[in-house]
């Protein structure tokens, strides 16, 4: 069953959320630690108290027992049954449902081969590499045929390289699926490359909802502005978001009414592609890139007062909520 998910969940007092998401769509859901990002998703699977409502099509998710939920979670850390192979991690779902084992195995091996880890179906989770174990969980998942996948920071823990080569796998799966995909993660690359639509979270509450491009064109959280490297400064009703090479460095009050300018201490320097970024604990926070040469001329540390300009020109301004919030 292709149907659209609408839910508007409260699971404590940790998450007020209400969301829809269609058949097909990957919906990322991103937001600071402790935002309430796992949290929605267990809500969805049944596996915290909730209260609200989630539909899906012509079904109450949340009247309907966890085991008869057509849902697929895949968990951080590559959490498999140590004392079963792979094929038979992959093939559990739908030998829990009753199916002959034969059939469920068979189902189990094509997900194997789909992933490109046939070789490794009778293996147990202890001789797999992270990247395996991860491919084997979702392919888990998506062999029980759901119609919402709930992938909750699923490539945590795994080397960059790693991350990249299965981050390009699951998006050629999640193109095939044809049910709904709610993706917590952490990280921009992932929202941007695998997501239709981005749901931020803030606080527990949904501060921004809309396609990754313009969530990162106007981010309308700090969280989101460090993710996708933008400086975000409140200004009335209106934000503020501009890069930090449009920032301009100096150890003297800029001069220039066409100037905006903050001052503030220097808490980190850190090499950034061919420039040093500097994090200045201004009001509020705000990142600067530098040359080296720069740097070093102006004797930038740690602790040293300074004052940061940009020009209104590199500035967007934009509303701090969004129409119809």
């Amino acid at each position: 069953m292709s149907a659209q998910l609408v839910a508007d969940l409260r699971v404590a007092d940790r998450v007020q959320a209400a969301f829809t998401a269609e058949p097909g769509e990957v919906l990322a859901i991103i937001g600071p630690n402790g935002a309430g990002k796992s949290s929605l998703l267990h809500a969805i699977a049944g596996l915290v108290d909730v209260e609200g409502s989630a539909h899906l099509g012509g079904t109450d998710l949340l009247a309907t027992p966890v085991r008869e939920r057509r849902v697929g979670l895949v968990f951080q850390g590559q959490l498999l049954f140590p004392h079963l192979t792979a094929l038979d991690n992959v093939a559990f779902g739908r030998r829990a449902r009753g199916e002959d084992r034969r059939s469920a195995e068979s189902v189990g091996r094509e997900w194997l081969e789909r992933f490109g880890i046939a070789e490794l179906a009778d293996r147990r989770p202890r001789e797999l590499s992270g990247g395996q174990a991860q491919r084997v969980a979702i392919a888990r998942a998506l062999a029980t045929d759901p119609d919402v996948l709930l992938l909750d920071e699923p490539f945590t823990g795994l080397d960059v390289s790693v991350q990249m080569a299965l981050r390009i796998e699951l998006g050629q799966h999640l193109r095939d699926f044809a049910g709904i995909t709610l993706l917590v993660t952490h990280d921009a690359i992932d929202a941007l490359t695998l997501a239709d639509r981005v749901l931020v979270l803030d606080h527990g509450q949904v501060a921004q909802v809309g396609r990754p491009a313009e969530v990162a064109a106007e981010p309308r959280t700090p969280h989101v502005a460090r993710l996708v490297g933008l400086n975000l400064v409140p200004d009335g009703d209106d934000l503020m978001a501009f890069t930090p090479d449009a920032v301009t460095v100096s150890l003297a009050e800029p001069e220039g009414s066409s100037r905006l300018r903050w001052k503030g201490q220097i808490a980190t320097l850190a090499p950034h592609g061919d420039a040093v970024r500097l994090l200045v604990h201004a009001s509020p926070d705000l990142l600067a890139d530098v040359t080296p040469a720069a740097a070093t001329e102006l004797q930038l540390v740690p602790g040293c007062e300074v004052w940061l300009s940009a020009k209104a020109t590199a500035v967007s301004r934009y509303g701090a909520r969004e129409a119809g919030r």
